[in-house]
């Protein structure tokens, strides 16, 4: 013990006396502030110059306060620059007499050509490729392609809402996880991206193989539509305006406004959204020698409000804490007209039906997040609480043949999730994640029908929860970094369907029961080939659980023919997911391509049937087909090919053996079937330059016909073309587009299972827009780390 004090004594006093004869006795201190406001301007950067050499520097604190020790005693130079501001610089001489100096406050003036330098929306959409995700950045080309996110996200490559039903797809897939700010959301992805304005969205990350820090839910992986935000000190904002004229006129507005002062960054958002839309279509169809041919007439009317207000609060280097609440509210009033015309009269009589639909849907979240830094770099814990409240009413009055009934459907649903995040570095080349996750579901829907044989109150509840712990380990090794994670979730519901008591033998009561317990791994390896190539490989379980609406046997909507309606029975899908990307930078851009294959277990899948009780009516629900696989090619370019011309382009591949049991309404049997089908999507988007202030965009889209187990898909088409003018000094841009120009895009199917049918609906694609956006403010562009979970991106430890 004594020679290990002896040794320790030695080793202090040895690094005592080479800190001594390093050590420099100069110290300059100081304050940086704001001219104009005399406020602090904190993270700018303070640089000690020996002549035109560098020799120290440091970023200020918070407060504008700066220290730099261990200068030599001669003459130097401070320099102080900042994004926004004009440089600032003084001389000073450290001496024997006069070691410390404090240069007191260090004023700097504003740039004159501040806001030309800070652009809160791009003039053209980017795309990013990163380890596990694509990043598109909104530009205004993409903004004037539509007003709301729906209208947008068709530009967006790999991506696509069809027409009629307005269901998102990834990949070719519907099973997709869509979040807002890396948040989840109760309100159902096609009518959540109805309401979101297109102005509001910053960026949307396309996640097709998460890790296992994300919920492993959404077959073809996760969209986070990341909505605007910025942290420029000052007060800042910007004003959106756009008009859609078609068939009806519609009208998209938007404000974002953003206020940092000292520690405390307040921002909101706010959108309206208000238009009438048109769309019309026919079905002929022939089950049992029934011909017929229904024609169809809609006109609906939606208003919707999003807003969104946050604080994030900065209490120190180490200490974030974070608050927002998204408040959605939509109002949809429909007048839809269904004729039914029977080739054979003598058995039934033609039927015309009018529906008139008012509805409404309201949602609050509140989220609270707290993320405390450890001293070693990049160690971290982070604390976050959501909590969601959605309500829906819909109120259907039926007049079929001067027969009239009401239908009334209302649902409750409350969310609830709980995160804990921790990330630890090891060394530089190591990082080690863990968490734990829950989230508790609870609603009720209840529908009331004033006909029979629904005649009465018929409740329907539900209690989801989830409870998962996941960990991963990434390694950083020469050229290569890997990952490996797991997540593991323990499932529980608890759904029931209440029997009507004023109609005991129509319904009995249905209980659906789940507990199970699964895990959930993935693995990623990247290999970075030289500066110019990256190489990734991936493989992820995912899980695609029957929503809500799935297995409600509340019907949705009804015909005379058809009926729509959940399924009890379904179970959970689950696809191991495996995925190869590469991605090559040149001068001009880059271009990124991926290779993927999908083995889903008990695929989830639409399905129409005859409905037991009504011998002409068919109901079309949900059911698990059998085992089926997918296979996907695809490619990204962003390039810039002249000073003049940029371009994005993006074309996928994908070949997929579906294989299943459908049910033929002319034998009322059920049938095994198999198809290989392979399908093709292309998209071009073009950015000519004629001018600084002057722009025109050229987008034309192809989607291939597509074959499911009981109906053919036309292929799809559309060409637009629009221009953006800058104006006001480059603070605002004009923009103008016209959209499916040649009137090509419309949805049209055929098929034989359960029966013969074809069918064609068109829309209002054919639109002119015309909008108008300006940034105002005197904010400096000083960028402040954002939470991790917000931004939801993977951090350190290499490629990953």
């Amino acid at each position: 013990m004594k020679l290990i004090k002896f040794f320790s004594a030695i080793m202090l006093l040895t690094t005592t006396l080479m800190w001594s004869q390093e050590t420099k006795p100069g110290v300059i201190s100081g304050k940086i502030i704001d001219k104009a406001t005399n406020e602090p301007v904190g993270f700018s950067t303070v640089s000690i110059l020996d002549g035109t050499k560098p020799v120290a520097g440091v970023s200020t604190k918070e407060d504008g306060s700066f220290e730099i020790k261990n200068l030599e005693l001669k003459s130097l130079t401070v320099k102080v620059n900042f994004i926004g501001y004009n440089d600032a610089s003084r001389t000073v001489t450290l001496t024997e007499e006069n070691k410390e100096i404090n240069l007191g406050n260090i004023t700097l003036e504003a740039s004159t050509n501040t806001i030309e330098t800070v652009s809160i929306v791009k003039e053209r959409s980017t795309i990013e490729q990163k380890a596990d995700r694509k990043v598109v950045t909104i530009g205004r080309d993409l903004i004037a392609s539509g007003t709301t996110a729906s209208e947008i996200f068709n530009n967006i490559p790999t991506v696509s809402i069809d027409p009629q039903t307005k269901e998102l797809s990834l990949r070719g897939n519907s099973n997709v996880r869509v979040l807002i700010d890396g948040k989840p959301t109760n309100i159902d992805a096609a009518q959540l991206l109805q309401q979101i304005p297109s102005a509001s969205i910053k960026q949307v990350e396309l996640i097709t193989n998460p890790s296992s820090k994300y919920n492993p839910e959404g077959n073809s992986g996760i969209i986070n539509i990341i909505l605007n935000k910025n942290s420029q000190t000052g007060f800042n904002g910007s004003i959106n305006s756009g008009y859609t004229f078609g068939i009806t006129p519609k009208t998209n507005q938007s404000l974002n406004l953003n206020y940092k002062v000292g520690k405390v960054n307040f921002y909101t958002n706010y959108g309206f959204n208000h238009g009438r839309n048109r769309s019309e279509g026919f079905v002929e169809s022939d089950r049992q020698n029934l011909q017929n041919r229904q024609d169809f007439d809609f006109t609906n009317t939606n208003t919707s409000h999003l807003a969104k207000v946050g604080v994030d609060y900065y209490i120190n280097d180490n200490n974030t804490l974070s608050f927002f609440t998204n408040w959605n509210l939509a109002d949809g009033k429909g007048i839809s007209n269904t004729f039914i015309n029977y080739v054979d009269n003598t058995s039934n009589i033609d039927e015309l039906q009018k529906n008139t639909n008012n509805s409404g849907n309201s949602t609050q979240t509140y989220d609270l997040n707290y993320k405390h830094n450890f001293k070693k770099k990049g160690e971290y814990i982070e604390f976050q609480a959501n909590y969601a409240k959605t309500t829906n009413e819909d109120l259907s009055l039926f007049d079929n043949n001067n027969v009239l009934r009401l239908n009334d459907l209302d649902s409750k649903t409350n969310y609830t999730q709980f995160n804990i995040d921790y990330t630890n570095p090891i060394d530089e080349n190591t990082k080690i994640e863990i968490g734990y996750e829950s989230r508790i579901q609870d609603g009720q829907n209840n529908f009331y029908n004033e006909s029979l044989p629904f005649f009465g109150s018929n409740p329907f509840s539900f209690n989801r929860n989830i409870h998962a712990v996941y960990t991963n380990y990434s390694k950083s090794f020469g050229k290569f970094s890997a990952q490996v994670g797991v997540r593991v979730e323990q499932y529980n519901l608890d759904a029931r369907f209440e029997r009507n008591e004023k109609n005991p033998d129509y319904y009995e009561a249905t209980n659906v029961e789940d507990d199970i317990f699964t895990a959930y791994p993935s693995a990623y390896l990247s290999y970075k080939l030289d500066d110019s190539n990256t190489f990734n490989v991936n493989y992820t379980r995912r899980v695609d659980r029957p929503s809500i609406g799935q297995i409600n046997p509340i019907r949705e909507w009804t015909t005379p023919l058809l009926e729509s309606r959940g399924n009890p029975a379904l179970e959970p899908q689950f696809t191991n997911s495996f995925e190869i990307n590469h991605t090559k930078i040149f001068k001009i851009g880059s271009v990124t391509s991926a290779v993927f294959y999908r083995l889903i277990n008990a695929e989830i899948s639409r399905v129409i049937f005859p409905n037991p009780l009504n011998s002409i009516q068919n109901i079309m629900s949900f059911d698990n087909f059998d085992n089926n696989s997918q296979l996907g090619a695809e490619v990204n370019a962003n390039l810039k090919l002249t000073k003049w011309w940029s371009t994005n382009a993006s074309a996928d591949l994908y070949y997929k053996t579906v294989r299943g049991t459908v049910t033929n309404a002319d034998t009322n049997l059920p049938e095994n079937k198999e198809i290989d089908v392979t399908t093709f999507n292309t998209r071009l988007n073009n950015t000519f330059t004629v001018t600084k202030k002057l722009r025109f965009n050229l987008f034309g889209m192809y989607r291939s016909r597509d074959l499911g187990l009981q109906f053919l898909r036309t292929p799809m088409y559309r060409a637009d073309f629009g221009a953006n003018y800058s104006v006001l000094k480059g603070k605002g841009t004009v923009s103008a587009r016209l959209n499916d120009m040649f009137r090509t895009q419309f949805f049209g199917f055929n098929g034989n299972i359960p029966y013969r049918q074809d069918g064609e609906f068109r829309f209002e694609s054919r639109t002119f827009y015309i909008g108008f956006n300006y940034n105002f403010g005197s904010g400096k562009n000083k960028e402040l780390q954002r939470k991790q979970r917000d931004k939801q991106e993977t951090q350190g430890g290499g490629m990953f």
